[in-house]
Parts: structure tokens; C-alpha cells; sequence
């Protein structure tokens, strides 16, 4: 635990990938292998389910301290983490001598736990809170309550067990994935299969790791000009596709056996039959990338439509007829049982473009191709994106091999521009990990009324990203000076402050009562230069809506 606590620290305390995967390999390298599994485990986004209720653990950290609910609520109200509220207000100087457990070993004692009367889980954990220091207490806390997050991504993790194990990244992913997909339980045998030399044979549903493409505005200097990215050479070198608003998958056949995957590393068999069925003609060892989207039959359908059929794991007739799906497939990954992700994508597009053609699968589409002369006119097509409710261009090298994870240059995405609007802040709540004491987690509201100024604020979206360290510090100190009230770990402020906000997409939701739900809402700027007053109202946001 000593070892994942002071990683889960350095991992905390950076931004820099290259330290990241160095504090990540280092501590594969020193770790035992059952601690390094679960180590693992963590750090690719699994978490354990929560054990034991929030107001039961609040009630008994009364026991352990003494302290009165009233202080243990204003404490955590202040933090805004439970797991760390519990382990500052653990934190003394005349701790016994440490409990020496691996991090294995604790995940055995908290599955135990599970399962032992509320008196005996009570007295167990008081025993282990007095035992703790405060950082493996924190950690503890943090597997205790189901809320353990650690600010990497799982191809990072993979890129550092890669560097440890001396093997190449796209190896290590893909036995990554194959093992989560089949539900991997973290062990000292599972961990060393990992690191394994050479390849392994793989079950027939392993998918391959994804290649990812990165944004054209950040691309390095000399991409763009004259406001186009002419700097990626001619237009004719490149492959452009929508890029389409979807869930990305991978989809399998193999063994005579359909599989479908997400990019989340999710195996979703079941969940989309129709694809499934279509999946059926396909010739054994095949593997196709590309889109799960909602569609008719003649056109693909607005992302709220998908949205009704995603985490359902068993989907009825209604729901079938009501938001149907297709896969949209662009890109070849096997062909024959071979591998052909090192082939150029064109050769892969064309032998794809062969294959759809011979299916008699209508719920197995090619991604379409857009055709132009020069980049001003692919722009111009571009700008009809929003109407097509797409998010832009794809733009992919046509020479360029299928790469694991993201690797500048070669596959690129060239979104429309976030729409935007001006909201008014509502509420705030304390963030997490070195956020854990300024409130940066912001709720936002537009004026319900026909003009601004006018009417109630009706909140519209939640925003934590976006202002730099300086301006959140500076709003933190502003929130805490016109708190009107507190609730629990979130407070209700003056609605005086205007931010901008940016946001991909818009649907209508009845689930809200704006009866919006928007995208991917961040904060482009604080709009110090506004009142309250000023900001949007409802009808403005509405009117992103598509028709």
C-alpha cells in the first residue's frame, strides 16, 4: 500500500507525461507482482464497488474522534472528499505503529469486509483508521468508498508496463484489453502473463488497441495557413471522412463468432443485436473499425436517439424499432486472419470498400468519402457539418499504417468550432486530488425569461475546466466571500459572475428542467467584462437546437 500510496501521490503532484510514465515504470520495477497487479488494475480505471454507505462512515468517524456531526459535516462540506475528510480528520502524532500490508493484501481485507456484520465492520475499520498514516489512509479511504480515480489513461499505464517489461506498446494494449475484456481478476500470474516475452496466442475476441487522432488546432506550427491546413501538404494525400458522433468500436469475426467492442475497452455484445447479425456474413478472421450510430436504414439519426439504447445490456422489441443502429465501418484492421494494420490505409479502404460492397447487410455501412480539389473546398464542406449533426472532418494520411493509441501526424481531426454562450454562476463545489481546496466545480444557469435579466435562472450545465490556476483561486476566494448557502460540499453563491461557456453538442432532455442537456460544457473564458444581467437566456441556447 506504501508503494501505491506515494505513486498515486507523484502521479497527483504532475502534468508531465513523461514523469507520469516514469513514476508508473518505476513502480512496476519495484513492486511485488499480486501489489503491481492490482496496482494496475487501478491505474487503467477499474474501481472497487463501495462498501459501506457515506452516513454510516460519517457516523463512525464520530466514534473514532469524538468529533460531533455538525463538525464532521463542516469539515467535509470544506474538503468536499469524503475519503480525504476521513483521513485528515484520522491524522495524529501519536499513531501506533503502522500496519505493514500490501495492496493486495488490503483489496482482500475490504472484499472480506463486504460481507461482516455493521458492529464488526464498525470496530475492524476504527482498528485500521488508528493504524494508517495519512497518506495509505487517504488511499484506503479512497478503495473503502468506490471513488479511487487516478489521473492517468489507460495507454499511458500500458505505455509504462511497456517500458518496464521491454516490450512494444501495442503489445502490452492489446493483452491489456484482451484480459479486461474477459473480466481479468489482478493476480501475480495475470501480471507476469503480461510482461510475458514474445507474443501469446489470442482468444477470438481480442480486439486490436485503437489509433486515435489528434486535434488539427494542435498541430504543430506550419500546419496551418492562411487559416486552412495547408501545411499538411496536398489535399490528395489525405483521406477526409465525417466525424461522426457516435460510439467508436471495433467489430469482430472470428471463430464464427461475432464481437463487438467499444473504444472504452468494453466488450458490448448483446447490446446492439442488429450489428451482431450483420456481423454474421462477414468471412472469419475480419476486423473492422468504425462507428456505432443511429440510423435508419437511409440516414444517420441525432446522437439522443443512441443515447436511449447506451448501458442497456438487453434491448426490447420497442427500443429496436424506436432507435435502430448501424455500424459505419472505416477502416480494415485483419483481413483473412492476417494483420493489416501496417498496410497503407488506402490499400485497406479499398480491399473494405470490397468487402461492404458484397454484404447484403444493411446495418454494415462504408463511411463516406469526401471529394475535393484543394483544402478551401473541403472547408466549404466542412461548414456543412453542423447541419448534418457532425462534429467535423477526419483527415487521415492515405500512405499511413493503423498506429496504436495517439501519434501526431498521420490521423487528424478537424472539429467545427464549440458553439458558446454566456451563463451566470449558480453554485460551486470543491474539486478533487490538488483542486481538493478550492471550489472549481462550477454549476451554471441561463435567464429562463423572453430577455436577459428576466425571469429565473434555470441552471443549464456543470463546468470544472477551463480557467487557469490564477483566475480559480481568485474564484475561490470570491465564492467563499458570497456564499448565500451551503449544502453539504456545495455552496450557493451571489449569481453575479458570467462565464462563457463552450459546448459540442445540444439535445433536448426531459430529464432536466431546462429541458437541454449539452455536450461536453467547459469554460472558454470568464466574462469579467459582463453582469449578470447580460448573460443568455433559454431560448437562445434552444435555439442551437436542430430543427
Amino acid at each position: 500500500m506504501k508503494r501505491f500510496a506515494a505513486l498515486y501521490a507523484r502521479l497527483d503532484e504532475t502534468r508531465a507525461t513523461s514523469a507520469k510514465v516514469e513514476a508508473m515504470r518505476a513502480y512496476f520495477a519495484t513492486t511485488p507482482p499480486a501489489d503491481a497487479a492490482w496496482g494496475l488494475y487501478f491505474l487503467t480505471g477499474e474501481r472497487l464497488k463501495r462498501l459501506i454507505a457515506p452516513t454510516q462512515l460519517r457516523a463512525w468517524i464520530g466514534d473514532a474522534t469524538g468529533l460531533s456531526p455538525t463538525v464532521i459535516e463542516e469539515c467535509y462540506a470544506h474538503v468536499g472528499d469524503l475519503a480525504e475528510t476521513l483521513a485528515l480528520l484520522l491524522d495524529r502524532a501519536d499513531r501506533p505503529a503502522p500496519i505493514e500490508r500490501g495492496l493486495a493484501e488490503w483489496v482482500a481485507w475490504l472484499m472480506a469486509l463486504r460481507d461482516r456484520p455493521p458492529d464488526e465492520q464498525r470496530a475492524a475499520l476504527i482498528e485500521v483508521w488508528a493504524g494508517l498514516p495519512l497518506d495509505e489512509c487517504f488511499l484506503f479511504n479512497k478503495l473503502l468508498t468506490g471513488s479511487l480515480r487516478v489521473g492517468v489513461s489507460s495507454g499511458l499505464a500500458a505505455r509504462a508496463l511497456a517500458a518496464h517489461a521491454g516490450l512494444p506498446d501495442s503489445l502490452i494494449a492489446q493483452r491489456l484489453m484482451a484480459q479486461q475484456g474477459g473480466h481479468w481478476q489482478p493476480s501475480a500470474d495475470a501480471f507476469a502473463a503480461l510482461l510475458a516475452p514474445g507474443t501469446t496466442e489470442a482468444h477470438p475476441s481480442q480486439p486490436y488497441p485503437f489509433c486515435l487522432a489528434s486535434p488539427v488546432e494542435d498541430a504543430a506550427d506550419g500546419v496551418w495557413q492562411d487559416g486552412l491546413p495547408s501545411g499538411l501538404g496536398p489535399v490528395s494525400d489525405w483521406l477526409a471522412e465525417w466525424k461522426w458522433d457516435g460510439i467508436r468500436g471495433q467489430l469482430i469475426r472470428r471463430a464464427g463468432e461475432s464481437f463487438l467492442w467499444s473504444r472504452g475497452e468494453e466488450l458490448l455484445n448483446g447490446r446492439f443485436p442488429e450489428i451482431e447479425t450483420a456481423a454474421a456474413q462477414l468471412p472469419d478472421g475480419t476486423v473492422l473499425d468504425g462507428e456505432i450510430l443511429a440510423h435508419d436504414g437511409s440516414q444517420v439519426l441525432p446522437f439522443a436517439k443512441l443515447q436511449t439504447r447506451i448501458g442497456r445490456k438487453t434491448v426490447g422489441k420497442k427500443l429496436l424499432a424506436d432507435a435502430p443502429v448501424a455500424f459505419v465501418a472505416y477502416d480494415l484492421l485483419e483481413w483473412q486472419g492476417e494483420d493489416w494494420r501496417a498496410r497503407p490505409l488506402a490499400e485497406r479502404r479499398a480491399q473494405l470498400a470490397t468487402i461492404v460492397a458484397q454484404l447484403a447487410a444493411p446495418r454494415l455501412k462504408l463511411s463516406e468519402c469526401l471529394v475535393s480539389e484543394d483544402w478551401s473546398s473541403l472547408a466549404t464542406q466542412r461548414a456543412e457539418a453542423r447541419e448534418r449533426g457532425v462534429e467535423g472532418l477526419m483527415l487521415k494520411r492515405l500512405d499511413s499504417a493503423y498506429q496504436t493509441g495517439r501519434r501526431r501526424g498521420a490521423w487528424w481531426k478537424w472539429k467545427l468550432d464549440a458553439m458558446s454562450i454566456d451563463c451566470v454562476l449558480l453554485y460551486a463545489q470543491a474539486g478533487h486530488g490538488r483542486r481538493a481546496n478550492l471550489y472549481t466545480d462550477y454549476t451554471l444557469a441561463v435567464w429562463a425569461g423572453p430577455a436577459p435579466g428576466e425571469g429565473l435562472l434555470l441552471p443549464v450545465a456543470k463546468a470544472y475546466s477551463g480557467l487557469t490556476d490564477v483566475e480559480l483561486t481568485k474564484m475561490d476566494h470570491w465564492i467563499k466571500q458570497h456564499t448565500r448557502e451551503k449544502f453539504g460540499p456545495v455552496r450557493s453563491v451571489d449569481p453575479e459572475q458570467v462565464f462563457e461557456i463552450a459546448f459540442e453538442g445540444i439535445q433536448a432532455s426531459t430529464r432536466h428542467k431546462a429541458g437541454i442537456a449539452l455536450r461536453f460544457p467547459r469554460i472558454a473564458r470568464w466574462r469579467t467584462d459582463k453582469r449578470s444581467a447580460d448573460a443568455n437566456t433559454l431560448d437562445d441556447l434552444k435555439a442551437f437546437l436542430r430543427p
